[in-house]
Order: structure tokens, then C-alpha cells, then sequence
């Protein structure tokens, strides 16, 4: 019961470009409202540095009485010169609070053009993703389900893409502010004083130094979180789904060491990487404090030393530059940690994008063959076909004519179930061909060979819903005129039940056919949910049948009340039925005996009778007889 694969570390290996490249191609669709976000962002920041020119405008020119011009001043907004009248410095103020009226205004706007337009745009980034994502899923191959745990999809699916939604969403933003708020203010204060300037911004490269330096040292540990809270999904997935087991072996507190072990690995993991990012902010703040207190002190030597001279800065001046610093390093501080949200992003970018390289082993082919109807003769030729390294199937080679019953017997892991999970194309064989109507099933487009193959497994999936849904889920027309509430729909529904032997029960349900039968029909019994599943089955009408244990949950009676009415239906039908009960295929045409992967025995009940093998043997132990002797 190992989490192995649980942090789907291996799907990396599939990237052919960085992840982040691969996200913002998601967005190129929407460039044009992308773009329209991105100035009216930049125009929210430049708005944002209006207010402490007004500031400095207003302490210069109107409490001061002063004749410096200004930034606004010299850009021909505002009047030069000396301002003398009370009304000159009324109509002076008048002018700055239209100007801020205005800025605000266009903050306002733009504002709400920036954050609708970048948010709904991550938001459609994230509804394609995950469409893509899933979609790509159910395409892969069953080896990689095999593979892989529903824990680790889940979190995939769900944990990854919210991140990257997310890191679009917010930390986009963030750059867009470093900079646009940087940039102008560098511009601006460059105005005001050259060398203050260059001590304000002089923490710039060394922030961006030591943002590099964390990303590095931060990368692995975050990777190694992403996977760890991977594999405990994965535990936590497999611990509900068992509850059952769990409480019929009173394994208490074996899962709760082992969630408590691994939710332990992850608090430790999570603690470290806490410590050192909290120091990294922790420096980046003493950094801008620094260089704060020294600006302090050139600015304010400038004015206590320059009585007889011009000061570098204005009082009004020198007000906006610190009201300039405070919003100066905010942004700077932000730096740090959204280097630390792209790091996340860019892990579960990996396993995002790594999952979206991740290539099907069963693929389409080219040129499909799509018939509307086949005639059902399936043939093996030498197939062998193995997992991994040792081979579940070995050089098995079977004729089947269209029509005929092949029943297959044989000890648990002799191969019977995956060697029949090769004619849908769930596998392909390592070597040999099988084969429909003579023609390789590598050749058939996918959806139209299964739509000829149904298959009934020992343990069939249901999903949450009513009965009817869940029969009505073996044909795409029937499930849609199920859900529009067509009543052609649901006869075809009833008449798959019947034959399944389902009707009855199911019209003992509380609401017959409309009752709801929870997660994976855990309101069912095993017997009721194997019914639904066969009329699931033959709801779509195939030429092809596979019944895997299709009755090993029912009892002897409804046993063989639904051996009659398979027998109706099979009769047009090629049928491979997999029995631990031999009375189940004890009519077949013929019979197939496998053990460790090959044919040990093939040919009729009888014939298989009179030759005295394994199948001779295990009927007799079944049906407690004993064949007759000579003796006798």
C-alpha cells in the first residue's frame, strides 16, 4: 500500500518548455482584453503618483508662498510664478483639487477596468485549464491509471490549477505594480534631487539579487511540499473510500499513524520553508528601513546646512519624496514574495503542464476505420501483453466466429480479465495482434470500437445519480433524452432492465427508476448494482459483449434467471464470459481454460469433461461430484 506515485513526480519528464511559458500561452486567446488590462493597470499606478505632486504644489506654492515651479508647474498645468492675492491662491487651489478630482476619477476607472479584466481573464485561463487537464486525462491510457492515484489527479485538478488561477490573478497584478510604481517614481524623484534618487533606489538590484538567490534555494523545498501534500490526498482519498475495511478490521489507529506521519512530513516541510521565507521578508524590510533612515539624514542635513544657500529639495518636495518612499518600498517588499508565489505557481505548473505532455500509450489512428455495425468474429494471434517487465498474457492465440459464447475459467492473476480488456483497446498487446471482423483493432478509430464492445465488470462503477441515469449512461441518445425527460428514453431504459433482470427491483425502489443511489450506488447491493451495469451494457446494442464476473454478487436464483435472458440476448451477439461459477458458462460454445497467462485448456463442456484436466477437476469440487470410474 504504497503513496509512490501519489506525487506524480515522474509526469515532469514530459515538459518541452518552462511551465510558466506554457500558462501564459493559455492567455493569448484573450490578448485583447488582456492588453486593455494591462494599460488600464499601468494608468491605475501612474494616477496613484499624482496626489504627492498636489501635495508638494500646494505646500510650495500656497502655504509657503513659494515660486519653485514643480513637476505640474513645468509640465504647463499649473501658472509659474509667485502667487501674492488670496484670490490667485484660491483659483491656485481650486486648479489642484480638479487635478486630484481628476486623478481620482481616472484611479477609479481604470482601477475597475484593470481588476475585472485581468481577474475574469485568469479566471477563463483556469475554466480551460482544467478543462484540458480532465479531458487529457480521460484519454490516457488505463496503464496510467493503473499507475497513478485518484488522490494525486485530485490534486492536479483541483490544488495545482486554483494555484495557477491564483498566481494570474493576483501576482500578474503585483508585477504589473512593481513595475509601473517603481518605474514612475524613479522618474519622478529624479526631478526632484538626482542623488536622493539614486539612495532610493539603490536597494532595487539588490533586492532583485537576493529575490534570484531565494528563488533557487526555495524551488526544491516547494517541490517537495507540492508532492508531499500529493501523497497525503492520496492517503486521505484511499482512508474514506475504505471506511469500511478500516472499521471491519478495527485499523484505527494504524491509518491514523500513518495520516500522522505524513501530515508530520508535510508541517516539518512546510515549518522549514516558513522560516527562511519570514527571514527573507524579515531582511527585505531592515533593507528599506535602511535606506529610509539614511535619505532622512541626507535630506536633512541638506536643509539645516544650506541657510545662506537653495536646498536640494523644496518643503513641499520634500514631503513628496517620502511620501514617494513609503509607496516606493512597499512594492519593493512585495518582490520577495511573489517570487515566493511563483515558485509555488511554477511547481504546480510542472505537474500541470507535465500531466498535459503525459502521451497516451493506446492512440488513434490516422486514417480510422469507423463502421456502423460489425459482425463480431474477434481473433488473438500470438498476443502477449505485460504491465510491467513479466507478462500477464503469454503467446495466446484464439478464434472467435461472429455469435459464438466463449466462456473463460481459470485461477485468480491466469490473465483472463486483461486479456479481454485488449479487444476495446484498453491495452495493446507488446506483441501479436488482436483482431475484429479481420481487421487489427489498432485500426479502428477508439470510440467507434467500444461503441461494438461493451464490457460488465465483477465490480461496475456507478456514478452518484438515479437508476435511470446510470442505465441510461450505455447510450449517448438515450442518456440525453433521459435528462430531457424523453419517454422513448425511458422505455428504452426499462426494456435494457428487464433484460437484465433488473425491472423488478428496481421498481421496488422508493422512486423506481428516479431514486437516487449515492456515491458509486452504495444504496445498491453488490447483485443490484451488477444488474444495472448489464443493462447498462446492453442498453447500446453491441455485437461484442465481455461479462467479467458479471454475476459473482447475486444469488443462485436471480443467477440463473439472468443466465436465461443473457442466453436470449448473446444469441445474436459474441459473448466472453469470465466465471468463477462454471455453471455459468457450462453452455458456452466453448470453453477456454487459462493458467499463469497461457491456454491450458480449450473446448466444449463435455470435451473438457472427458479430457480430465484442471477444468474437469475444478467442476466436480463445484458441483461436489465425482466423475464415474469403470470401477464403478
Amino acid at each position: 500500500m504504497s503513496d509512490e506515485h501519489g506525487g506524480f513526480e515522474g509526469v515532469r519528464e514530459n515538459l518541452d518548455r518552462h511551465p510558466m511559458v506554457q500558462l501564459f500561452g493559455y492567455a493569448t486567446p484573450y490578448w485583447l482584453r488582456l492588453t486593455v488590462g494591462v494599460l488600464a493597470s499601468f494608468l491605475t499606478r501612474f494616477a496613484r503618483l499624482v496626489p504627492p505632486i498636489i501635495v508638494a504644489a500646494a505646500i510650495d506654492r500656497v502655504v509657503l508662498n513659494n515660486s519653485e515651479p514643480g513637476l505640474l508647474t513645468q509640465a504647463g498645468i499649473l501658472p509659474p510664478g509667485e502667487i501674492a492675492s488670496e484670490a490667485a491662491k484660491v483659483s491656485f487651489l481650486q486648479r489642484l483639487v480638479v487635478i486630484a478630482a481628476v486623478a481620482y476619477l481616472v484611479r477609479s476607472v481604470t482601477r475597475f477596468a484593470s481588476r475585472y479584466l485581468l481577474q475574469s481573464t485568469a479566471q477563463k485561463v483556469q475554466r480551460d485549464l482544467r478543462n484540458d487537464t480532465y479531458d487529457h486525462l480521460q484519454h490516457l491510457s488505463m496503464g496510467f491509471f493503473a499507475d497513478h492515484q485518484t488522490g494525486g489527479m485530485m490534486s492536479i485538478l483541483n490544488s495545482d490549477i486554483n494555484r495557477l488561477e491564483s498566481f494570474l490573478n493576483t501576482e500578474f497584478r503585483q508585477f504589473i505594480r512593481v513595475v509601473a510604481t517603481v518605474g514612475g517614481i524613479a522618474i519622478v524623484l529624479s526631478t526632484y534631487s538626482v542623488k536622493l534618487a539614486l539612495i532610493a533606489l539603490a536597494p532595487v538590484p539588490i533586492i532583485g539579487l537576493a529575490s534570484w538567490l531565494f528563488l533557487s534555494w526555495i524551488e526544491p523545498r516547494y517541490r517537495s511540499i507540492r508532492q508531499t501534500v500529493a501523497r497525503l490526498n492520496t492517503r486521505l482519498e484511499n482512508n474514506l473510500s475504505g471506511a469500511a475495511v478500516i472499521k471491519a478490521f478495527d485499523r484505527y489507529d494504524f491509518e491514523r499513524e500513518r495520516v500522522e506521519s505524513q501530515s508530520q512530513t508535510y508541517h516539518d516541510e512546510k515549518v522549514a520553508a516558513l522560516r527562511i521565507r519570514r527571514g527573507f521578508f524579515a531582511a527585505l524590510r531592515l533593507l528599506t528601513g535602511v535606506v529610509f533612515v539614511v535619505i532622512l539624514y541626507v535630506a536633512g542635513m541638506d536643509f539645516i546646512t544650506s541657510a545662506e544657500n537653495e536646498a536640494i529639495l523644496s518643503a513641499g518636495a520634500f514631503t513628496a519624496f517620502f511620501l514617494y518612499l513609503r509607496r516606493l518600498y512597499s512594492p519593493m517588499r512585495r518582490v520577495g514574495k511573489s517570487a515566493n508565489k511563483y515558485q509555488l505557481a511554477k511547481s504546480s505548473a510542472e505537474r500541470v503542464f507535465g500531466l498535459l505532455g503525459q502521451a497516451p500509450e493506446v492512440t488513434e489512428p490516422d486514417d480510422p476505420f469507423e463502421p456502423e455495425r460489425i459482425d463480431g468474429a474477434v481473433a488473438f494471434d500470438d498476443v502477449t501483453f505485460a504491465y510491467d517487465d513479466d507478462p500477464v498474457v503469454r503467446d495466446v492465440s484464439l478464434d472467435v466466429s461472429a455469435g459464438d459464447t466463449v466462456g473463460l475459467a481459470g485461477p485468480t492473476g491466469a490473465g483472463k480479465s486483461t486479456l479481454l480488456k485488449l479487444v476495446p483497446r484498453f491495452h495493446d498487446p507488446n506483441e501479436g495482434t488482436v483482431s475484429v471482423d479481420g481487421r487489427d483493432v489498432r485500426g479502428y478509430g477508439l470510440q467507434s470500437l467500444r461503441d461494438h464492445v461493451a464490457v460488465v465488470e465483477q465490480q461496475p462503477y456507478l456514478f452518484s445519480g438515479t437508476v435511470a441515469e446510470n442505465v441510461a449512461y450505455g447510450d449517448r441518445e438515450v442518456l440525453d433524452g433521459e435528462e430531457d425527460g424523453d419517454e422513448d428514453a425511458r422505455e428504452r431504459v426499462r426494456e435494457a432492465a428487464r433484460a437484465a433482470e433488473a425491472d423488478a427491483f428496481i421498481e421496488d425502489l422508493p422512486e423506481g427508476y428516479d431514486t437516487q443511489i449515492g456515491e458509486r450506488g452504495i444504496k445498491l447491493s453488490g447483485g443490484q448494482r451488477q444488474r444495472v451495469a448489464i443493462a447498462r451494457a446492453l442498453l447500446n446494442d453491441p455485437e461484442v459483449i465481455i461479462f467479467d464476473e458479471a454475476t459473482s454478487d447475486v444469488d443462485t436464483e436471480t443467477e440463473e434467471r439472468i443466465q436465461e435472458s443473457l442466453d436470449r440476448l448473446v444469441e445474436d451477439r459474441t459473448a466472453f464470459v469470465i466465471a468463477h461459477r462454471l455453471s455459468t458458462i457450462r453452455d458456452a460454445d466453448r470453453i477456454v481454460v487459462m493458467d499463469e497467462g497461457r491456454v491450458a485448456e480449450r473446448g466444449t463442456h463435455d470435451e473438457l469433461l472427458v479430457e480430465g484436466g484442471d477444468y474437469a477437476d475444478l467442476w466436480y469440487a463445484q458441483a461436489d461430484e465425482r466423475p464415474v470410474s469403470a470401477d464403478d
